[in-house]
């Protein structure tokens, strides 16, 4: 897996969406919740992505926009490390449910111990 987050690896269909938030299963570093579901795409992806930030917390786009760029960075480093040994596809969505603004390394650091726990929790499987 390389270091790109294309178009076709970002979560965008509505029903996938809708289906995740309702059958799928979750595990949070905080302030980040990975929200996962596993299923299978037309494509030959691993998984596809998609990262929320609520409004509520947030009240300007530009703050919004900040954090949903730095949340595409921190998972676009990191994803080879984790999902090389993943052999099913699963959909992502990544919230940031925090209510400060966070740095590129807070991010990053929180990322990996998300990826990390949402591993643990596939191997028990």
């Amino acid at each position: 897996m390389n270091y790109t987050y294309g178009n076709k690896e970002k979560l965008k269909s509505k029903k996938l969406i809708d289906q995740l938030f309702t059958e799928g299963k979750s595990v949070s570093a905080y302030p980040l919740r990975l929200v996962y579901l596993g299923t299978t795409f037309n494509e030959d992806l691993i998984a596809k992505t998609g990262v929320s930030v609520s409004k509520r917390n947030f009240k300007t786009a530009v703050d919004r926009n900040r954090i949903k760029r730095l949340l595409r960075e921190a998972y676009r480093l990191n994803k080879s490390i984790f999902f090389n040994n993943l052999t099913t596809q699963h959909a992502f969505m990544i919230l940031y449910i925090g209510k400060d603004k966070p740095t590129l390394d807070v991010v990053e650091t929180k990322m990996k111990i998300l990826f990390e726990k949402f591993s643990s929790k596939i191997s028990e499987k």
